[in-house]
C-alpha cells in the first residue's frame, strides 16, 4: 500500500524544491527592512510609553 498526497501538497513540495522566489528579491533587503520597521515600531512604542 503507498501513501500518496493530495496535489496542493506535492505542489508545495515542488515548490520549495525549486526554491520558488523570484530572482529579484534579496533577502537581505526584506530582512534590513523588517529589522528597520520593528525597530520603528519599538522607538514609537517606547515614547508613547513616557508616564512608566
Amino acid at each position: 500500500m503507498t501513501l500518496s498526497a493530495s496535489p496542493a501538497a506535492e505542489a508545495l513540495v515542488t515548490l520549495a524544491n525549486e526554491g520558488g522566489g523570484h530572482d529579484s528579491l534579496n533577502p537581505y533587503a526584506i530582512g534590513g527592512g523588517a529589522l528597520g520597521a520593528l525597530l520603528l515600531l519599538l522607538w514609537i512604542t517606547t515614547r508613547l510609553n513616557r508616564d512608566r
